[in-house]
């Protein structure tokens, strides 16, 4: 499974993307995304038709797999936020219709904004999808919020997901890389990382990412990203999860992780 997006540098993503996988002739699954600005909302439909024609140009395809809206979702609408009913009642109608023009097979929505709000979209089983922030430091979208945690309390979003038969893609995995546990950054790497549903800076969550390195020396996990990586894959209720990585060893390491598979129960409730 690729995630991209229109937003990303402006469209390079997608037509990288895409000059690969038609060199390679892959048969993999193809996910994009994208997201209404202010003068959009005149006319929705009209927008999100257009930018997926965009996007499948970009990526020399003629359909996607998943074509997800990207915008927070809040009450009340403004600037990039975009609030709930008008996701409910002219987005996903949008989607529907281009999954019916077989532009699509399936569509979905990015699970940030106000948690309120997204398990309104979530409950109204309009989408197929849900990108869910959930990590080792911000465990709410899967369980109790530990108490003091800062950042936003997710509701148990990813369990409600999974009522609703719907799949689930785990985004911030790493939590932006607070969990390699530096806050050294690789020269391709996003220079800055503002926070999403973590701590209010960076350098905090990397000194909340430390705190489970104990587990790290006793064994649990060879590195604090594996942990991060194994902790997300052993909750019942994910689907998959997205991994940004800067060089073919973070690829490696990140498969080497997921190939032994969720962390035990003991180390489990230790993180929790």
């Amino acid at each position: 499974y690729f995630d991209t997006a229109a937003l990303y540098g402006n469209g390079e993503s997608e037509r990288n993307l895409g000059r690969a996988l038609n060199s390679l002739k892959a048969k993999v699954v193809v996910g994009t995304k994208f997201r209404l600005a202010a003068p959009h909302r005149a006319d929705v439909a009209a927008f999100v038709a257009q930018s997926l024609e965009e996007s499948l140009k970009r990526l020399g395809r003629d359909h996607v797999d998943l074509l997800q809206l990207h915008n927070p979702l809040v009450a009340t609408d403004g600037g990039d936020r975009l609030a709930i009913e008008i996701a409910l009642n002219e987005v996903a109608p949008a989607l529907e219709k281009l999954r019916k023009a077989g532009k699509t097979r399936f569509i979905g929505f990015s699970g940030v904004g106000e948690p309120p709000a997204l398990h309104q979209a979530v409950e109204s089983k309009l989408f197929d999808t849900v990108q869910v922030v959930y990590n080792a430091l911000n465990p709410s979208a899967g369980g109790p919020a530990p108490k003091g945690m800062p950042g936003l309390d997710y509701g148990r979003l990813l369990d409600k997901a999974k009522a609703a038969d719907m799949g689930t893609i785990v985004i911030r995995a790493l939590a932006g890389g607070a969990l390699a546990g530096t806050t050294d950054r690789h020269p391709l790497a996003m220079r800055d990382v503002p926070p999403i549903g973590s701590a209010l800076d960076f350098a905090t969550d990397v000194a909340r990412a430390k705190l489970l390195e104990p587990l790290v020396r006793e064994g649990a996990a060879e590195s604090l990203t594996e942990l991060g990586e194994r902790f997300v894959i052993s909750h019942p209720a994910v689907s998959t999860m997205l991994i940004g990585y800067s060089t073919l060893q973070h690829l490696d390491e990140a498969i080497a992780a997921v190939n032994k598979g969720p962390l035990p129960e003991a180390v489990l409730k230790r993180m929790g």
